[in-house]
């Protein structure tokens, strides 16, 4: 080996070695500022009458009994074994109560840090289908930043670790196109799923993962090591769902069927329009819906892509199905986030990299101008009521960031990116600190404190 070789090497080596370190810088600040966010002000309002504090309810019961037992796998209210959904969460806050104190703070933590993960493993997802890391930080960022995703994910009923236990489910899938041995994590991801939300929304995304490989990588489904990987990686979940038929129960019979019931009958009278969800998406996705349909649109054009397949096909498929079921809830539509916000990463890399005589779409000036306006008018309007000065702050924020990101925007100057990240993760800490971050329509009736209840 001559000299110039050798030194080619070595400097071979440490590229790759700053890459993985750059890897984990990335990866370490994401989880920080998102274990921030999803964690700060959680113990400040009372739980939400109805899911979190029947949640409260099973998790304190099995809290009192040692870890083990029957009761745990199948958790009962007032002695009777409760139906209404599968046992990790309560499993999750279960420990945490024996750990620490029964409260609001130790009910909500455990979807809390499982929300914090589930940015981490997003941005890993964009490393394996994206060509370049700045799709893969700007996905995640957009992620991050999303208003229902935070909100729900600091709530104590399950829909944080749902989130987690997807990403980690596809972040399995687009690693086992490599190695089949990560086929194990998507049956744990999947077991996961269905141990948190049940088998419909566990069906929902692995149709989701079998259709991408199908197009993308259609020699998976062809491999029995791929098979039996992910079969026994679901071993542990499917057979908390078989052993009580072994035992002659019906726990599992009947949550399966209370889970399947809400494909076709509306559970509790949550009954809506067929666009219902549409119409989520425009409220309480600004300002990253600018950005989502020009991303999606780039996904059509890139369609031979592995990224634009898989955006393509969980955004369509998944806003069919639930589209579909008679039961329809706001946070049903949180699993389309991740999708939708690897579009949004994707497009915002593209305009990263574009000329600088290149306009941007007008669309983006207009709309910006229109969040700026009506945070505005909300400011303005909060002022002549008395004690809504954390909402003023809140608003003001956004007015800023919004409006800073449409001058930018008009000027083609990219730094409206950063602007518009900094200038939202803000905003949302802003909000997550103040005594109203439980946003009003969750608040069908009155908040009651968890100590107060279990008592």
């Amino acid at each position: 080996m001559d000299h110039q070789t050798f030194t080619s090497g070595r400097s071979a080596s440490r590229i790759r070695k700053t890459q993985r370190w750059i890897e984990r810088l990335w990866l370490l600040g994401l989880l920080l500022g998102a274990l921030l966010l999803f964690c700060i002000n959680l113990d400040s309002l009372p739980l939400l009458n109805g899911g979190e504090k029947m949640i409260a309810k099973v998790a304190g019961e099995i809290s009192r009994i040692p870890v083990g037992s029957w009761q745990w796998l199948y958790p009962t209210v007032d002695s009777q074994v409760y139906f209404e959904k599968p046992p990790l969460l309560y499993w999750l806050i279960g420990g945490a109560y024996q750990i620490a104190n029964i409260n609001e703070w130790t009910t909500r933590l455990p979807g809390a840090i499982l929300t914090a993960f589930s940015v981490s493993l997003l941005y890993g997802m964009g490393r394996e289908i994206f060509p370049s890391r700045h799709s893969a930080i700007f996905s995640s960022l957009i992620y991050l930043t999303l208003f229902p995703v935070v909100l729900y994910g600091r709530l104590g009923m399950g829909d944080g670790a749902t989130l987690c236990f997807v990403m980690l489910m596809m972040w399995c899938v687009l690693r086992s196109r490599r190695d089949f041995r990560w086929a194990l994590g998507i049956g744990m991801g999947l077991g996961l799923l269905c141990l948190t939300k049940g088998v419909v929304l566990g069906v929902f995304l692995f149709a989701i993962a079998l259709l991408f490989l199908g197009w993308d990588t259609p020699r998976l489904l062809t491999s029995g090591y791929w098979w039996l990987g992910w079969l026994l990686g679901l071993a542990p979940g499917l057979a908390w769902y078989i052993l009580p038929l072994v035992e002659g129960h019906t726990v599992t019979t009947t949550i399966v069927k209370q889970s399947l019931q809400s494909l076709w009958t509306p559970v509790k009278g949550y009954k809506e329009n067929p666009w219902y969800y549409l119409v989520e998406l425009v409220k309480f996705s600004g300002p990253w819906l600018l950005f989502w349909s020009y991303g999606l649109g780039l996904a059509w054009r890139n369609r031979n892509w592995g990224w634009a397949k898989l955006v393509l096909i969980w955004v369509g498929v998944y806003f069919v199905a639930i589209s579909l079921m008679a039961t329809k809830m706001s946070w049903y539509l949180l699993p389309i986030y991740p999708a939708l916000a690897l579009a949004g990463g994707a497009q915002l890399a593209e305009v990263w990299n574009l000329p600088t005589s290149k306009s941007f779409p007008r669309i983006w000036t207009i709309g910006l101008s229109l969040m700026s306006l009506a945070a505005l008018v909300g400011v303005v309007y909060l002022a002549m009521e008395e004690g809504h000065y954390s909402w003023a702050v809140v608003l003001i924020s956004l007015a800023l960031t919004t409006a800073v990101s449409a001058s930018l925007v008009a000027r083609r100057d990219l730094q409206f990116i950063l602007i518009l990240f900094w200038g939202m993760y803000i905003s949302l800490l802003l909000f997550m600190t103040s005594p109203h971050w439980i946003w009003e329509p969750l608040k069908a009736v009155p908040l009651e404190s968890v100590a107060t209840f279990l008592k």
